[in-house]
């Protein structure tokens, strides 16, 4: 049994004690593993503070760390801001494992982490949580503790694990600095975000596999195109910083170092025979947003009927080449339940209250085309399930081929999880549209909170997880709502 209570008196020490952050513990950012497969697993931490060049990692099967089954040393590379990145081969599937490191006389907190089940296997269920959109100044990363409480398998972040912009309404806690632009900028806001004891307790509690938006960077960005720059050279330069910063701070495996025009995160991880996370990158390499104009800050809601760009076969959410990866990677996947594990809902959402329609051009109905080929690469395919954040509130959908068309057959089931501190909407927005949407079954902005799904060979279910406050630290978290989806029955449906 993973010792939550321990871990977190620790983390509530550390936190108290700057000068001990600072002077006597490299490992104040807290230690993380992601990318997990039947064999390996990625191990991370970034040492602050004046640190020794090796660093020493040991994998036990017990939390007491006595059966140390693999150990060695890595450098921490100052020019990726001291971080370490450990890929463990030769390990057991299916297989718990505890992990920590050393430097000098220092060693970190004890982490937990796990292997999927072998190729093949069918385990009897797999448990995991999906978050998104963590604004450090509008609340606590409370929803964590909850959810290292579920005992997880797996955690998905899909997108705004930082925020590059200070916004909203009663803060508990402030960034202390302007938007980042540099490189140290964005390593100081990561580090910042990491600071939360919360958010290192799950860091550290179970495996995670990440994809990021837009705020990792700056808002509403496109492809190479940002926000209300001066130039696509200065965009480009602050992008690499982010990029750059983001690797530096995820346990990523070392393919997705970023380069100088970019960063391959997109990529398919398999639980067995029992799921495939097909988790998807459609920020990176999007078309610029239909009918925006030059230098604004935000996308802007069109009515598709005076917006002819909008419909432009040729515009990309993914890009040609991730487009391809997908449509083959479903089509050989042999998995029970296919997981599309990305940014922002896909269901079609018309913002304009009755007559006429608007369109988000920020997400998939920005890119109506696009939707298109992937619902295609959707055809014949077990069990697809989408999940997604983004829009800070609970939104479950049926995904149709037109959604304009009640009888239009329904092709998968999306489950959108609210956001962990990420302020919404009001509510009454969302019910003044509801009824355009009738695919829509349920939008509640209400709560921050996060999703918990199980899998079993027969059924998904997906606990709506909604916190009592954000404000506080000790805040209770109870289940909003449930759903299930059935096995060979696309469509959720109320448990």
């Amino acid at each position: 049994m993973f010792t939550r209570r321990r871990f977190l008196q620790g983390l509530g020490a550390l936190a108290a004690s700057p000068q001990l952050q600072a002077q006597d513990n490299p490992f104040a950012l807290g230690v993380a593993s992601g990318y997990p497969t039947p064999a390996s697993v990625v191990l991370w931490t970034r040492l602050l503070g004046v640190v020794e060049p090796r660093v020493r990692w040991e994998v036990a099967a017990d939390e007491a760390m006595k059966k140390v089954v693999l150990h060695g040393e890595t450098d921490a590379d100052p020019a990726w801001a001291h971080s370490v990145h450990v890929e463990v081969e030769g390990l057991q599937p299916d297989r718990w494992y505890w992990y920590r490191f050393r430097s000098g006389n220092v060693e970190s907190t004890v982490g937990r982490t796990r292997t999927a089940p072998a190729p093949g296997s069918t385990p009897a269920a797999l448990r995991f949580a999906f978050a998104s959109c963590q604004h450090y100044e509008q609340g606590y990363f409370n929803a964590y503790r909850h959810i290292v409480a579920d005992t997880p398998d797996l955690v998905a972040f899909l997108g705004d694990y930082i925020y590059e912009s200070s916004w909203g309404r009663d803060h508990v806690r402030k960034h202390g600095g302007p938007a980042p632009r540099t490189l140290d900028e964005y390593r100081a806001r990561h580090a910042l975000y990491k600071s939360d004891v919360d958010l290192q307790a799950a860091h550290a509690a179970a495996p995670w596999i990440v994809t990021w938006d837009d705020h990792e960077v700056v808002n509403d960005y496109a492809g190479e195109r940002g926000s209300g720059e001066s130039s696509e050279r200065v965009f480009l330069a602050r992008r690499r910083a982010a990029y750059r910063a983001f690797y530096e701070h995820m346990p990523l495996p070392d393919r997705m170092r970023p380069g100088a025009r970019g960063m391959h995160i997109y990529t398919q991880l398999d639980w067995g025979a029992l799921a495939s996370f097909f988790v998807l990158d459609s920020r990176q390499y999007r078309s610029y947003q239909a009918c925006r104009e030059t230098g604004t800050r935000s996308a802007p809601v069109v009515d598709p009927l005076q917006c002819a760009e909008l419909g432009d076969p040729a515009r990309t959410m993914l890009g040609r080449e991730q487009e391809l990866w997908l449509g083959g990677a479903l089509a050989r996947s042999g998995a029970r339940w296919n997981l599309i594990t990305q940014q922002t809902p896909m269901a079609q959402f018309d913002q304009k209250p009755g007559p006429g329609r608007g369109a988000w051009t920020d997400g998939w109905d920005g890119y109506p085309a696009a939707r298109s080929r992937l619902f295609d690469s959707l055809a014949g395919i077990s069990n697809p399930v989408v999940i997604g954040g983004d829009v800070h509130s609970f939104n479950v959908s049926d995904l149709k081929r037109n959604f304009d068309d009640p009888a239009s057959p329904v092709l998968a089931s999306e489950f959108v999880g609210t956001s962990i501190t990420s302020q919404a909407w009001p509510h009454e927005k969302l019910l003044e549209r509801l009824p355009d949407n009738p695919h829509i079954k349920l939008a509640d902005g209400r709560s921050r909170g996060y999703v918990r799904m199980e899998l079993a060979p027969g059924l998904c279910r997906a606990d709506l997880r909604a916190m009592q406050s954000v404000q506080r630290r000790d805040a209770r978290c109870s289940t909003f709502a449930s759903f299930v989806v059935e096995d060979g029955r696309a469509g959720p449906l109320r448990a």
